[in-house]
Formats: structure tokens, sequence, C-alpha cells
């Protein structure tokens, strides 16, 4: 069940378009009260329902231009123990448990072909990790986007 309404929509998708607008400049962009509005925002810090700011952060800027996913195969019951281990390499970004050939599937960032043969090797020397496979990000067709869901909620299409 979604935990987010359509008045949080209309919200969420003025924030999208002015993200350093205040309280009161959200509440005169969707022509709600001021209270209304600072209640949806305090109820979202409460319920951490915004991702973290981190998130936001293109990690090109921070000089990892190469992105890569690593399928991990893994011994099963050494599961839990591989995935704290993963989470102690700093240019891992995501992990995520999936089904098929491959049981994780990371996200990672690289400074350049060298320095994800690096990490692909650490990922590999995690004890646990039985196989993995690299498949480097050559270009981002469509980029990680929610807006077409918040304007689905909200009633109205993207116009972008």
């Amino acid at each position: 069940m979604a935990r987010l309404d359509r008045t949080d929509a209309r919200i969420l998708r003025a924030l999208c378009a002015f993200p350093r607008a205040t309280g009161v400049q959200l509440a005169g962009l969707v022509n709600m009260a001021r209270n209304t509005v600072q209640a949806r925002l305090g109820r979202w810090d409460t319920e951490d329902l915004l991702a973290p700011f981190d998130r936001r952060v293109d990690p090109r800027d921070l000089g990892y231009p190469l992105r890569a996913y690593i399928a991990v195969v893994v011994d099963q019951h050494r599961l839990e123990e591989v995935v704290e281990s993963l989470g102690e390499i700093p240019e891992v970004l995501e992990v995520v448990g999936i089904s098929g050939i491959a049981d994780l599937q990371l996200l990672v960032v690289a400074a350049d072909a060298d320095d994800l043969y690096r990490i692909a090797g650490q990922v590999l020397g995690v004890s646990g990790v039985d196989r993995t496979t690299v498949s480097v990000v050559m270009h981002e067709a469509i980029p990680y986007r929610t807006l077409p869901l918040i304007d689905r909620l909200a009633g109205s299409p993207t116009t972008d």
C-alpha cells in the first residue's frame, strides 16, 4: 500500500521543480495551506519517506565516472556475512538480492578500468563469494527517475 497520497504527490512535484523552496513557497505553488504542507513535510521526515541527501550526489563529481554492475554468486550459508563485508567497500553503492543465476547484484563506481579491476578483485576476495560477473555501464539511456510515478499519483502527466 502506498504511504503517499495525491496531496503528498502534489507537494513532491513542486519540491522536485523547486528543491530549495520553503514551506510557505511550496504552499503557494500547490495552492494549499502552509500548515498542511508543513505537516506533510514533517511526516515525511518522521517516517523517512525521502531518501537521504547523499543519494543525490553524482559519483562522477566525486571522481568516479565509471559505473558497473557486479552479479555475485555466494555460499548461501554465508550470505549475511558477505553482505556485511561488501558494505565495507566504499565503492559499492548498492547491494540487492536477486533471483536468477546470481544471488546479489551490486552497483559499484570506479575512477577508471584499473580501479574497477581492483574493486572487482576486492569483491571476489570476500569470504563466501564464489563467482562474479562484471557488466560496465556504457550509456545511461533512462536515468533513475520517480517523477512519472509522482505525476501519476498527483493526477497529471509529466511535462518534461
